[in-house]
């Protein structure tokens, strides 16, 4: 990250209020370009944003690369920002959960990328082990279209409970949704894959 995305420490904001400003006024001071209330700000929230980071990715160097991206991402569009609106604490993991959302996005279309590289690859090899590598990469194919057939919130809900091991509670907290309302659409998400991908048992 270049020194002109990220602004460099400096002495800590003084505390003109009593208890010291809150987050929502040091935001209020980054989008006049503060950098010391960003120093500050930085410090309050970078540690909330990597561990939802961390809770969906599960990769830790990824996880510090997004976290730069989102306290970057709050620099850059804090006037965006009004205190009407809600708190910054959940402003920026608004943000961050939409940037590992879209990370996971980006990591699943590799992976259909590297699919159709093995099918290529798999035409000079032996019969035998291409028809095993076609099975199983049509069988990948049958979920991830089927998964198309939900919507949005049932896939988000079924690839972090069955693709990334989460329980239903961690769900909810990623999710910002009520448990009840996250059993319900895993339940709806699970049966219309059921029906898509032909499973009668």
């Amino acid at each position: 990250m270049d020194e002109s995305a990220r602004p460099r420490r400096m002495a800590p904001v003084p505390d003109d209020e009593p208890q010291g400003p809150t987050a929502e006024d040091l935001l209020v001071r980054v989008a006049k370009g503060d950098e010391r209330a960003f120093d500050a700000l930085y410090d309050r929230l970078a540690g909330p944003v990597l561990g939802l980071v961390r809770r969906i990715l599960r990769d830790a160097a990824q996880s510090e690369e997004v976290t730069q991206e989102v306290m970057v991402e709050l620099w850059r569009t804090a006037t965006r920002y009004s205190p009407e609106r809600g708190s910054a604490l959940n402003w920026a993991m608004t943000l961050a959960h939409r940037r590992a959302v879209d990370r996971v996005r980006s990591a699943r279309a590799s992976s259909d990328r590297e699919v159709k590289a093995t099918f290529e690859a798999a035409r000079a090899r032996p019969f035998d082990e291409v028809a095993e590598a076609v099975a199983a990469r049509w069988e990948r194919s049958q979920v991830r279209r089927c998964l198309t057939s939900l919507t949005e919130l049932q896939r988000e809900s079924v690839l972090l409970a069955y693709y990334q091991g989460y329980t239903y509670r961690e769900v909810a907290e990623v999710l910002q949704t009520p448990h009840g309302t996250i059993k319900t659409r895993l339940r709806d998400g699970l049966i219309r894959l059921r029906d898509c991908l032909g499973v009668t048992a």
